[in-house]
């Protein structure tokens, strides 16, 4: 009798053969043995207001949500959702067919693309990319097909001919991520008509990761997709508060889509986390009621912080690409004498006493991505001002 022990296939599922631990996990671990600072993983080191965290409180013991919540999400946030997306960019979604509440942005985006792929189907994502849309493909069975965005005039720029000549007869959707993590891009106007165009000629599907939706720096402006023609019915809209609101751990995203796409996505999320964050989701309801002013004072802080931030990178002897959204800069070590940025970010910790993000694994083309590092500015002033007085070490 053969032992199971002895089987030669892998216990992990090939399709996840290539995914170890994530970065963030590998570079927050680091931080802790090595006592250094995190600018890698990017999450604040504050809470975000006292009055959503006190309205998760009430919900708590109100007894709201403390059971499970319906399925698509609390009618509260939907509702909240729905008019957010109204006031913010004119469009309209049925609160009770066209939004779904998910576990954080990250299982929107895992059920969005196991509900709507089919094995072999080929997935157009901007590299780098976030690490899970790389699983997440993978899980669903389809094949993914970067576009690098490139360094130019101090921004990563997107090539529209390289875009259009990605697709082909087995493309299926396009995923997009603006702004843009980790590179701090925004696509413009032009940019994106160009990507509405090219969906609606070839019948793609498109799946918007905007979870930065607020966090856009310069006079910048966020625009969704499905604003532009043709677009509504086959664009899945993805955000959350984690980013917004400063409480990444509440893990409350959602999603807007028309009807069909949004059953396409819900009947994948349902066998997921069912649901999650029951009481968190009333709070952030509130959350996205809030003034103007919240919004605005919450994106002058981070731009203060980038500029903080991306100022010391510079005087360290650091390439920096200055971002216009998200709560990254993206760096260039070749200036330091350095092309590897996996080795350079393991070493950090030591000699520097900072951790950050080496951009290779976001990338498909590891070569393209090599040189480049990314730092998170979401922290406290002061901590910024300590990581940028030791960052400066590097310059000598």
């Amino acid at each position: 009798m053969t032992s199971m022990s002895s089987s030669t296939r892998p216990l992990l599922n090939r399709r996840l053969a290539e995914f170890g631990t994530t970065i963030f996990a590998e570079m927050s671990a680091l931080a802790v043995t090595t006592g250094a600072i995190n600018l890698g993983q990017g999450f604040p080191d504050t809470d975000g207001p006292e009055e959503v965290r006190e309205a998760a409180v009430r919900a708590l013991r109100d007894g709201r949500g403390n059971q499970y919540p319906p399925g698509p999400g609390v009618p509260e946030l939907r509702a909240a959702v729905a008019e957010h997306q109204f006031r913010r960019y004119g469009l309209s979604y049925d609160p009770d067919t066209e939004v779904l509440v998910t576990a954080g942005a990250t299982e929107a985006i895992a059920a969005a693309l196991l509900g709507l792929l089919e094995p072999g189907d080929e997935v157009v994502a901007l590299e780098p990319y976030y690490d899970s849309y790389a699983a997440c493909i993978a899980m669903a069975g389809g094949t993914r097909v970067p576009v690098t965005l490139r360094p130019h005039e101090g921004a990563f720029r997107l090539d529209l001919d390289e875009l259009r000549d990605a697709v082909t007869d087995r493309t299926r959707l396009l995923l997009l991520n603006t702004p843009h993590n980790p590179t701090g891009t925004v696509l413009t106007r032009e940019e994106l008509a160009a990507i509405a165009e090219l969906a609606v000629e070839r019948d793609l599907l498109v799946v918007t990761d905007e979870v930065y939706e607020h966090l856009v720096f310069d006079g910048a402006q966020h625009t969704p997709l499905a604003t532009f023609p043709g677009m509504r019915k086959r664009t899945v809209s993805i955000s959350s508060a984690g980013k917004t609101f400063s409480f990444t751990g509440w893990k409350v995203g959602w999603v807007t889509a028309a009807p069909a796409l949004l059953t396409a996505v819900r009947t994948a999320k349902q066998y997921l986390t069912y649901v999650a964050s029951g009481p968190f989701q009333y709070a952030v309801a509130e959350a996205l009621a809030l003034p103007e002013s919240y919004f605005t004072a919450y994106r002058a802080d981070m731009e203060a912080k980038r500029d903080l931030l991306a100022g010391g990178l510079a005087e360290a002897g650091f390439g920096v690409h200055r971002p216009t959204g998200t709560y990254f800069v993206t760096t260039d070590i070749r200036p330091l004498g350095e092309r590897d940025g996996i080795a350079f970010c393991r070493s950090l910790p030591e000699r520097a006493g900072v951790v950050a993000v080496p951009n290779a694994v976001f990338y498909d083309h590891r070569e393209a991505g090599a040189p480049f590092v990314r730092f998170a500015f979401c922290k406290r002033t002061p901590v910024l001002e300590e990581a940028v007085r030791r960052l400066k070490t590097l310059a000598g």
